[in-house]
């Protein structure tokens, strides 16, 4: 409970300073909102918030009439409100089509009387478009679905303006996280885990199959004994531990945006150090065993790539030390950021 307690400390501390950091740099200028009602919004939250470019994630109640309805009261079917998340998003960084895919993903289309397990108002599909971009790129996505062939049942979800959006109870955000074990347990009783398993797994499994068979042609020896089997490369060996140029740090298999030099320093330690990730919600801790000691894991949440490790001794204003090997990384210099696919993080350093 106390690991609990000090992960979720640690998160919030990340997201305040990121998020601070990006209103000083006019980074939240470009974010915008999405929003998407798939059932039970617990299991909406952590496929999205995995996403680069995916800033926040809050579940809550849209589409009805009443206004900061309870979760007793919609639940109760009676206000016309979907439980739904509503998302935070850099465009710059995560398109649009990436949340739409994502959401197809994670939900039975072709309900349209509930979500698995999960019946009446509350618990059905919608989009929820919030400009006439959204709403022609999620008829777009929609009709394709159909037209592939996927499901026998046509897609009943409905595209919908969006209202109203009120955040859900404080026990309600980010609840994978805050009790793993029912979560885990709900999504495999209520059926969520069995269909997403039928209808998408033989996809994911040959992706992932593929996506090995690449990272062994693309990555060095040591990258891929690094970022997929938790090797450590020696200190002052490797290639970043003293590197000072402008720029930031993505990971070495997905490209996604990690760290960035600004919020380097040298920890004495031989290997790159970060007192915090660019977005919080980039990476995952996991506990780690190993060499008869406890320690955090830092991981990718895109890849999973093993990064390093992450202490509480570091400098203001986290207190944080992120300990990441190289060879999990590659730099993509300021100059570079542009023409890299970066745009977005420009800001960082105007």
């Amino acid at each position: 409970m106390e690991q609990m307690k000090k992960a979720e400390q640690e998160r919030l501390v990340r997201q305040t300073v990121w998020i601070e950091q990006s209103e000083q740099t006019g980074l939240t200028g470009r974010m915008k909102p999405a929003t998407f009602a798939g059932g039970c919004f617990w299991c909406l939250v952590a496929p999205f918030q995995r996403i680069p470019g995916v800033v926040k994630v809050v579940s809550g109640y849209t589409g009805g009439d009443k206004e900061s309805p309870t979760y007793q009261e919609v639940c109760s079917n009676t206000t016309g409100h979907y439980e739904a998340v509503q998302i935070t998003f850099n465009p710059d960084l995560c398109p649009y089509e990436k949340l739409l895919d994502t959401y197809w993903r994670q939900i039975d289309p072709t309900d349209p009387g509930g979500q698995f397990a999960d019946r009446g108002q509350s618990y059905k599909t919608a989009i929820f478009y919030h400009n006439e971009e959204q709403k022609q790129k999620a008829l777009a996505s929609k009709k394709a679905l159909e037209e592939s062939g996927r499901f026998d049942q046509p897609v009943a979800t409905q595209i919908l303006a969006a209202s109203s959006f009120f955040p859900a109870e404080e026990y309600h955000q980010n609840y994978h996280e805050k009790n793993p074990g029912h979560y885990d347990m709900y999504r495999q009783a209520s059926g969520r885990a069995g269909f997403i398993k039928k209808h998408w797994d033989q996809d994911m499994d040959r992706e992932l199959r593929e996506l090995r068979e690449a990272h062994k042609k693309k990555l060095t020896k040591l990258q891929y004994e690094v970022t997929q089997n938790s090797a450590t490369e020696p200190p002052f060996r490797n290639e970043y531990w003293d590197h000072k140029q402008e720029g930031i740090y993505v990971d070495v298999v997905s490209g996604e945006p990690l760290f960035s030099s600004l919020d380097k320093f040298d920890s004495g330690s031989g290997w790159p150090s970060f007192t915090k990730p660019l977005n919080p919600d980039s990476i995952t801790n996991h506990d780690d065993r190993s060499r008869n000691m406890l320690r955090t894991e830092v991981k990718s949440k895109k890849a999973g790539s093993h990064l390093g490790h992450v202490f509480d001794d570091g400098p203001a204003p986290t207190g944080l030390r992120y300990c990441i090997n190289s060879a999990s990384l590659r730099f993509i210099p300021r100059e570079d950021l542009e023409k890299e696919g970066y745009k977005g993080y420009l800001s960082l350093f105007a």
